[in-house]
């Protein structure tokens, strides 16, 4: 038993394999271009989570997360995961839904790895730099290849995949097919834009950090330009939502009123002078129509997806048709059967918006669930100190940009988008709440 007045012990140090969280995570997101080998390392991040773990008997937990923080991201992870295993019981192939609900519990160590990553002031600073460079260099790739017509990255991936396989990324139908920028994703996976738009606080909040107005002004102007180019209507309203939330702190209203009369003149300029940024602003003009004609072609057809999503949700209240179900589901509730869709053949795979994806794959049920983590989210930063919300900062920005519900979107229960989602609503998790620091260490500042 310690003497009354011995010092107190200080707590066990952090377990050393936790030290790496941060060079797993981003090894888990600088591997998003070759999806196989990033799922191999999220897997195997979640199976060295829970080794860990058990190999301490969860002791020094503390040492990792707070716990507020080991709560926070385990209800975030339910608030997803328990939608998707009950929409499973009564889906139209119900074992193959149980079998992905099962799977997808990997999910819950590894969202622990991504919030111990963050969880302290180095971790933070490791992190969030790192993730804002992946994101910098991903931009100046897409800028290279605007310039020349090839990344240097994808063309790079691309080598090695034919040295080991004996054939390419994408096939000779799937590059002619390419419309738009990008980037180091390649042209048979054209999420470059949705990607950037809410990854780039992270490139934002570092480059103001680091470089002031100016800094944020070019990472502002670099990334804006990719994301025009990149094609995606949904992930230009997205950065816009990027801009809005990190720069009015920095600018001032008036400034970044200025900046977006600006950004929307070198919209106008890129759209007299490219023609697939031409042909997006000319297909969104429909939608200032008063039919549902004009609104559908302006949306590539999302307006027959989502009438479809409301028979779905009719016919389907309380649990839905199961995650992922909806490409099954959709034939019995096209509202047009026979006609030739905007996207081309074949039924529409998701439904294109969080809350009718939610709503028609896994029911009322999944709605609340994903407004009481949406909830608990909330609640948390509100009751956070000034300190918790800067460096929780970048990864707030990201998680709102993507979850935005007044925007359409990628399939959260597909397992690109549904990673990416559960990684920042973990990062958010860790960096608010972070762990239990030894007395008088300091708190972690502001994270970048």
């Amino acid at each position: 038993m310690p003497h009354p007045g011995a010092d107190p012990a200080p707590p066990a140090p952090r377990p050393r394999g936790w030290r790496w969280a941060p060079a797993w995570i981003l090894a888990f997101v600088a591997l998003w271009p070759a999806p196989g080998y990033a799922e191999g390392v999220l897997a195997l991040g979640a199976l060295l989570t829970l080794v860990g773990l058990l190999a301490s008997r969860f002791r020094g937990g503390a040492q990792l997360l707070s716990n507020p923080a080991w709560a926070l991201t385990t209800v975030l992870f339910f608030a997803y995961w328990l939608p998707e295993a009950v929409s499973a019981l009564d889906a139209l192939d119900s074992a193959r839904a149980l079998r992905e609900a099962a799977v997808d519990l990997r999910y819950l160590p590894f969202l622990w790895l991504a919030a111990a990553a963050v969880a302290s002031a180095r971790g933070r600073r490791v992190t969030f730099a790192g993730l804002a460079a992946i994101f910098a260099l991903w931009t100046a790739d897409a800028l290279v290849q605007a310039a020349t017509g090839t990344s240097p990255l994808f063309a790079a991936i691309d080598a090695a995949k034919v040295a080991l396989t004996g054939h390419g990324m994408c096939t000779p139908e799937q590059v002619a097919a390419a419309d738009r920028l990008s980037g180091v994703l390649g042209p048979c996976n054209l999420k470059l834009g949705p990607v950037l738009a809410s990854m780039s606080p992270f490139v934002l909040f570092v480059g103001g950090r680091r470089y002031g107005l100016l800094g944020w002004l070019l990472c502002a102007a670099a990334v804006g330009v990719v994301i025009l180019l990149a094609g995606s209507r949904a992930s230009w309203l997205g950065y816009a939502l990027a801009l809005l939330l990190s720069g009015w702190r920095l600018l001032g209203w008036k400034k970044l009123l200025a900046v977006f009369v600006f950004g929307a003149i070198a919209a106008a300029a890129l759209g007299l002078g490219v023609p697939q940024v031409r042909e997006r602003l000319v297909r969104t003009a429909p939608a200032l129509s008063a039919d549902i004609a004009g609104l559908d072609s302006a949306l590539s057809g999302r307006a027959r997806i989502w009438r479809a999503a409301g028979c779905m949700i009719a016919e389907h209240p309380f649990n839905g048709v199961g995650a992922r179900g909806f490409r099954e589901a959709f034939p019995a509730c096209d509202p047009a059967p026979g006609e030739i869709a905007a996207w081309g053949g074949g039924p529409a795979l998701h439904a294109h918006q969080l809350v009718l994806e939610v709503l028609a794959e896994t029911g009322a049920f999944g709605l609340l669930m994903w407004f009481a983590g949406a909830a608990l989210a909330w609640r948390a930063w509100r009751f956070a100190n000034p300190e918790a919300r800067e460096r929780a900062r970048p990864a707030m920005w990201a998680l709102v940009v993507t979850v935005f519900p007044l925007n359409t979107h990628l399939a959260f229960y597909s397992t690109f988008w549904g990673s990416l989602t559960l990684l920042l609503a973990a990062l958010y998790a860790g960096s608010l709440l972070g762990r239990q620091e030894s007395p008088g260490a300091p708190q972690g500042g502001q994270g970048a």
